[in-house]
């Protein structure tokens, strides 16, 4: 989270320094760009993942306590098909591969060694966002925007088929999940491209879990719901 707080700051910083030299470098870059009716691109990009679980009960004297999550940071690459609406809005789709891996860790009593308390959840999104981006009028070389919408899915790494669960040491998750995404970033019109820096928070609309075949499972029981959010940090070349 640490290094995620540091590359907020840095864009934040990056952005006010760019606006400081508006008045200072008023030969534009890229007139014509924005005026494409369609247009191409890619990123690169950092995530963090984390789970939001729901339970069935809060008693800790049953030793029915909070899993724990162990988060790591995780990398983003894709594609940009940018479709102008107007002067001010942009629909996008951002097909793109992201790697992440959540450690879990459950507390409940009938455990016993680290083998059966600690989860590995390693997982690979094939993710497909629908996006609307809204910008400001563009001010020198420079375009803050919002950024908001759906988006869907598919999590290579699921075991959602498998016939094993959590007394296998196999936890499973669904292989479909559907989100919410919003963020802000700024364009930079430089000589030759546009460079977008941008963070989203993004949050999961359907429970992900695939419970244990036992009902009363020590690692799975108790929870009623578990629903991804991540942050996506995303730098942008079109």
């Amino acid at each position: 989270m640490n290094k995620i707080l540091l590359w907020t700051l840095g864009l934040v910083l990056y952005s006010q320094c760019a606006f400081s030299q508006l008045n200072e470098n008023p030969l534009l870059n890229l007139q014509n760009f924005d005026k494409q009716p369609l247009h191409w691109g890619y990123f690169l990009g950092i995530n963090q993942y984390d789970f939001k679980f729901d339970y069935n009960e809060y008693n800790t004297d049953l030793g029915l306590r909070d899993i724990q999550v162990g988060k790591t940071i995780g990398f983003n690459v894709g594609l940009i098909g940018d479709l102008r609406i107007n002067e001010y809005m942009n629909l996008r789709l951002e097909p793109g591969l992201y790697y992440t891996q959540r450690d879990l860790y459950f507390p409940d009593y009938r455990l016993s060694g680290e083998d059966q308390r600690l989860r590995e959840v390693k997982s690979t999104y094939i993710h497909l966002p629908l996006l609307l981006k809204v910008g400001t009028k563009r001010m020198g070389n420079i375009k803050p925007y919002i950024v908001g919408g759906l988006s869907s899915s598919i999590n290579l790494g699921s075991n959602e088929s498998s016939k094993d669960d959590n007394r296998e040491g196999k936890f499973r998750m669904k292989k479909q999940a559907y989100y919410y995404e919003i963020g802000f970033g700024v364009d930079f019109y430089l000589y030759y491209f546009k460079f977008s820096p941008s963070i989203r928070g993004v949050f999961a609309l359907n429970d992900e879990l695939k419970p244990d075949d036992d009902p009363n499972s020590p690692w799975t029981g108790n929870v009623n719901g578990m629903y991804s959010r991540a942050i996506f940090i995303n730098l942008t070349f079109e």
